[in-house]
């Protein structure tokens, strides 16, 4: 039955052993050719599109191959990966006990489970062997396609001819045959004769185009046109995540306007938030978040909230701006977070930030909202935002919550400002290095800074507000970014800026405690999103955008009741 779909095969007992010399190498049939082109289903000079393959994968393979040295290295691994991440100090520096492996004596057993383990690694590359050719004639059907096509294109434009008109025809038939199949299985019966049919014009068409490099010519130019239409697409696709990223969708705005109208229609005494006497006790859990999202804002304070041991005890301080200010006030004033203590300010006012660094926040010459947006530079700030605390721990706004956060405050800082979670190690999501964003070209980066240095993520950080005072560290930023007005020190963001500022200052926190890489392609783990206890949304794809990655949306979305009746008003869903 294979080599009924064989179309070498099929040619050769037609006794046109010619054939092979008329076919180039590139489109003879080959399983782990990388140059092998897919089948199109377009009219010829439409763009080419690339059908879908299916890969299969057998999970019990790889299980099925185990020995005592990869057991004892999974041991190994399993003891090192157990941390002390209930410790107080909260810190990455925990101690690494040695682990010794005492060598096994093989006894009858262990080989009877060798012998059956190798039988079950037979039985499933048979299998897997089986579900490789599950699509073989798919595959050589749409192998003859991609023939038929650079035919097409071989015959000179405006011809009418009966081979053109044949060829068109029979494509179309086994396009319209392939449809969606993915598998032999899907093919229906007159697959064969149709495939027959298409093979009997091609053989007329290597008669009258005999030509080995006119057709390698011809699918060499197919294959760089689908190369290029693939790069457009790609970097469209790119463009577009990144508007859309930046971009208000229709339904928070509608949000923002009619939260913004119910605001304006309370009385002053309505306005009024409970418990403000907290805001400056430091017996209280304080936390920062600045943003101008309503929704991104009511998830951090929700998620914070109902998974603290002690809600009572918390602080949480909403800076925004002042467009959005009655929005984000009336959002609360609705919706309470429970028993903590909510205080929101606007960043327009802060007196003192526009007196004395607006000139720097509000650079000209500049269109990167990441650089002239106040909220975003407003971290670097946080000793004069909240002059009475002395301990603050700062969220962003596309982050959730997942465990009490209250040990933070019990972390040994060992005399440093910043604490973060490190992003040095190439196996993280979201890896860094420092000569990424920095240019250690510039002999004044090179002296001050070593480019081996760890780089570390905002989105969830604990500051020691008394410390930075003391260091002046704010004006250390302020240095660092009129020096970057002259030259180019470094990337725009605040990123940057950030590893400058708190360079020998900053405290590893265990990794736990900020998950990184849900805002994009990253490929981060399940079970460590699960154990994380803050996860971040870093990257374009957000969760409250239907540009966000599906399978983790869910995390964000229970933190919020789809079901109010504003929501359903403003067509905002899960």
């Amino acid at each position: 039955m294979a080599e009924e779909f064989n179309p070498l095969y099929a040619l050769y007992n037609r006794g046109r052993k010619d054939l092979s010399e008329d076919l180039p190498a590139a489109i003879t049939y080959s399983r782990n050719n990388a140059f092998r082109l897919n089948a199109i289903g377009q009219e010829v000079g439409l763009d080419l599109k690339e059908p879908r393959l299916l890969v299969y994968e057998d999970e019990n393979f790889k299980s099925a191959v185990t020995d005592s040295s990869d057991q004892n290295h999974a041991q190994s691994k399993s003891a090192q990966d157990i941390t002390k991440f209930s410790d107080e100090d909260g810190t990455n520096h925990e101690r690494k006990e040695e682990m010794q492996v005492q060598p096994k004596t093989v006894s009858s057993k262990s080989a009877e489970k060798d012998e059956s383990n190798t039988k079950r690694v037979q039985q499933n590359q048979n299998v897997q062997s089986r579900r490789r050719l599950t699509d073989g004639k798919i595959k050589k059907i749409k192998d003859q396609l991609i023939r038929a096509k650079a035919y097409l294109h071989m015959i000179p434009s405006g011809s009418n001819s009966q081979l053109v008109k044949e060829l068109k025809q029979r494509s179309k038939d086994i396009e319209r045959v392939l449809g969606e199949s993915n598998k032999d299985l899907d093919l229906s019966r007159s697959a064969s004769h149709k495939f027959r049919a298409l093979e009997d014009s091609l053989l007329k068409a290597s008669r009258i185009y005999p030509e080995c490099s006119a057709m390698a010519g011809k699918l060499r130019a197919m294959t760089y046109n689908a190369e290029d239409q693939v790069k457009l697409q790609k970097k469209q696709a790119d463009y577009l995540t990144q508007l859309a990223g930046r971009t208000t969708p229709k339904g928070l705005h509608c949000l923002s306007m009619r939260l913004t109208s119910e605001y304006f229609n309370l009385q002053h005494d309505q306005t009024e938030f409970k418990s403000q006497e907290n805001l400056n006790d430091p017996d209280f859990y304080h936390y920062a978040v600045f943003s101008d999202n309503v929704l991104a804002c009511a998830v951090v304070v929700n998620s914070t909230v109902s998974t603290s041991m002690e809600p009572q005890k918390i602080v949480f301080h909403v800076v925004t701006d002042s467009l959005n200010l009655p929005a984000i006030s009336m959002w609360f004033l609705s919706n309470p977070p429970g028993k903590a203590t909510i205080h929101i300010q606007s960043v327009d006012s802060f007196g003192w930030l526009s007196t004395k660094y607006n000139s720097t926040l509000n650079k000209k010459n500049s269109r990167d909202p990441r650089f002239t947006s106040s909220l975003n530079h407003l971290r670097f700030y946080l000793p004069d935002v909240f002059p009475g605390l002395e301990k603050i721990v700062l969220l962003d706004h596309d982050v959730v919550v997942q465990r009490d956060l209250s040990r933070l405050w019990k972390v040994n800082m060992h005399g440093n400002v910043n604490g973060a979670v490190e992003t040095c190690e190439e196996s993280d999501p979201s890896f860094h290095r420092m000569n990424m964003f920095i240019n250690f070209s510039d002999p004044i980066v090179a002296e001050r800074f070593d480019e081996k240095t760890c780089t570390w993520a905002f989105g969830m950080n604990l500051f020691d507000l008394q410390r930075w005072r003391r260091r002046s560290l704010t004006a250390v930023y302020h240095r660092f970014l009129h020096l970057g007005e002259k030259k180019p020190l470094y990337k725009a963001g605040s990123l940057p800026l950030g590893w400058m500022t708190f360079y020998n200052h900053t405290i590893a926190l265990h990794k736990r405690w900020h998950i990184l890489g849900l805002g994009y392609e990253s490929g981060v783990r399940q079970d460590l999103i699960e154990k994380g206890a803050v996860i971040h949304y870093d990257g374009v794809m957000k969760p409250w955008l239907d540009t966000g990655i599906r399978k983790y949306k869910g995390y964000w979305s229970k933190h919020v009741n789809f079901d109010v009746p504003i929501f359903r008003e403003c067509n905002i869903h899960e």
